[in-house]
């Protein structure tokens, strides 16, 4: 995520304010955690009573009857402690789990509904560390620090007021000596708190580069970077240590200077109150019980400025997470959403600028307009750069224009639910997306409830059934993440089946055919030309053998549309669809006089300034 100024400031508990909103729902829980949680301290306190009773009413009077009934009672206390540590721990750490369940939930529920653009702007990989590991950390915090904190917080207040109850004197010296505690926890705990955030960051640095390279492992192997990745990510590891080394020599430094203080002052406590007990000013039992309460106190004060700074840890955790709670979705539905007509839809562009927002003073169109009718196949051809896919996530509506207006059906695109928008399009990436999963689950993507015999459908229409029967579990095949195991052409033709399965009333195919064989193309060709009039079709294709069965073919260079008409039309009236024309036929004589199969020919050579590359 960007740095900011206020990232550098001091960062308060203040910042786990917005946990409370997700403790709301669990009210009982924390309630039952609480009772338990006070019951046990108060057992824990009267324990020092029932030291003092042991040693002057057992021990010292020398009666056995005496000492069993001491015994039993301090017995008693013990069980009772135990039960109630029991409840608290599991109802604590219950809830801490299911907070951090729900924070996560709501992160990731925030997350799918935020456009490309802020995904540009921050690196999921990054995005992934803080939903496990900040998520994690927090969970700790609510699970067990802050009931730490709080049990030792009642510790230290009611071992306070029993020390004053049990001796005077004794108690001045643990009141001076409080402050002297609390100030380094105090100080150390700011530093700690700057720390941790930094922490937090390097090592989210170091999940996003290792998550990377491991997804691009044939890309890392291939052009033999191991070593320099390795070096890479050793550098990040170390950047991540350096900083969690300085975090925890100061917090070292506080443990020990807090327990170098707390021993002292007990020292001078068991000097004081010895003296006492020789002078008969005092008993031994109250010089035991005070001694107990004192390493009550002094425990709990340890055990706070321990638990201080994980919950200034969880405060940066916290600030992470609800940055990404808090980042405005930029494109969201409208107050009053309006439907779509029924039938084939047409598109209309009228004067559109575009900026991609990581990119504002690089214009992608200026003022384009554009209509393709209900029913029209129209094919989108152009040099890299041109706005063919930009053209495609506009009426998606992953990015909204900078000016003009975009219209489906008729309809502006701002006045549709994304919902409806997005379901009446069919989309096809170059780049074919597979996810973890059976094949089915893949195809049928887009519409979960779709049968089998129209997940059939659709991958007979994509020209894919033939490899899919031919798995060994047919639909049930589970692929790896990415598709793995399957061909470039199989992905594609697996993309083109989960675009038509949810019956879409507008197919937008980006080079839907680029990555299949002559064979394979030749089907999908037909099965695109079977939905012309049913549906219309927008298509960015380079390939002659799509391009020629169009509609309309329009020449987009430099943002702006150069040209427009059938392919004949067009070779005789524009030199850049013609050079374009021509590199292709070459090529494909090439392609036959070298031997070479016929899926080479029709494809544009590295040469063509029309080789797609996202534009």
């Amino acid at each position: 995520m960007d740095d900011t100024p206020d990232r550098e400031k001091s960062r308060r508990l203040s910042s786990l304010r917005p946990a409370l909103a997700f403790l709301a729902p669990y009210r009982k829980q924390v309630i039952f955690a609480s009772v338990a949680l006070v019951l046990t301290a108060g057992l824990t306190l009267s324990i020092g009573q029932g030291l003092r009773v042991l040693v002057d009413a057992g021990l010292s009077t020398g009666s056995s009857e005496t000492l069993d009934r001491s015994l039993m009672l301090f017995g008693g206390l013990v069980v009772l402690l135990t039960i109630g540590t029991f409840v608290r721990f599991y109802f604590v750490s219950w809830v801490g789990e299911r907070v951090s369940a729900d924070i996560r939930a709501a992160v990731f529920d925030h997350l799918v509904h935020l456009p490309p653009a802020f995904f540009e702007r921050n690196a999921p990989t990054e995005i992934q560390s803080r939903i496990t590991t900040d998520t994690t950390l927090l969970q700790t915090v609510i699970g067990s620090s802050v009931s730490i904190a709080l049990r030792n917080v009642l510790m230290f207040f009611g071992g306070l007021i029993l020390l004053l109850v049990t001796n005077v004197k004794l108690s001045l010296i643990v009141l001076v000596s409080v402050p002297l505690v609390v100030l380094p926890v105090l100080t150390f705990g700011r530093r700690v708190r700057s720390l941790s955030r930094s922490s937090q960051d390097r090592l989210a640095d170091v999940g996003s580069y290792a998550g990377e390279s491991l997804r691009n492992i044939k890309i890392v192997q291939g052009f033999n970077h191991q070593a320099l990745d390795r070096r890479a990510f050793r550098n990040r590891v170390e950047a991540a240590f350096d900083v969690a080394r300085i975090r925890i020599r100061q917090r070292a430094l506080l443990v020990a200077i807090v327990m170098l203080l707390v021993m002292a002052a007990i020292a001078v406590m068991l000097w004081v109150g010895g003296r006492d007990v020789f002078a008969g000013r005092t008993s031994s039992g109250e010089l035991v019980a005070f001694i107990f309460y004192a390493f009550i106190v002094a425990g709990s004060v340890g055990a706070i400025s321990e638990v201080y700074t994980d919950l200034q840890r969880a405060a940066g955790a916290m600030e992470r997470l609800f940055e990404l709670l808090q980042s405005p979705a930029e494109i969201e539905d409208p107050s009053a959403p309006v439907e779509l007509p029924a039938g084939a839809l047409g598109i209309e562009l009228e004067h559109v600028g575009f900026r991609y927002p990581t990119r504002p003073d690089q214009p992608v169109f200026a003022d384009l307009s554009l209509t393709v009718a209900p029913g029209e196949m129209v094919a989108l051809v152009g040099p890299s750069g041109a706005g063919k896919t930009s053209m495609l996530d506009l009426l998606q509506r992953f990015y909204d224009p900078t000016a003009g207006t975009i219209r489906i059906g008729g309809v502006d695109l701002k006045a549709l639910r994304l919902g409806d928008l997005r379901r009446s399009l069919g989309f096809v990436p170059q780049d074919p997306v597979l996810f973890g999963g059976t094949l089915r689950d893949n195809v049928a993507y887009g519409h979960p409830e779709a049968s089998d015999a129209e997940v059939r459908a659709a991958l007979a229409q994509a020209h894919a059934s033939e490899f899919v029967d031919a798995l060994p579990e047919g639909l049930d095949t589970v692929l790896g993440e990415g598709g793995v195991g399957l061909s470039g052409g199989q992905r594609q033709r697996l993309a083109i089946a989960r675009a038509l399965v949810p019956g879409p009333r507008v197919l937008l195919l980006d080079e839907a055919t680029s990555a299949l064989d002559a064979e394979s193309e030749a089907q999908i060709r037909r099965a695109i030309l079977s939905l012309k009039g049913q549906r219309t079709l927008l298509v960015v294709a380079h390939r002659l053998s799509t391009v020629r069965e169009a509609d309309r073919i329009l020449v987009l260079n430099r943002g702006q549309i150069e040209a427009s008409g059938n392919h004949d039309d067009l070779m005789a009236g524009d030199s850049l669809y013609a050079d374009f024309a021509r590199i292709q036929f070459a090529d494909a004589a090439l392609g036959r006089a070298s031997g070479q199969p016929p899926s080479a020919a029709g494809a544009v050579p590295a040469t063509s300034g029309f080789k797609h590359a996202g534009g």
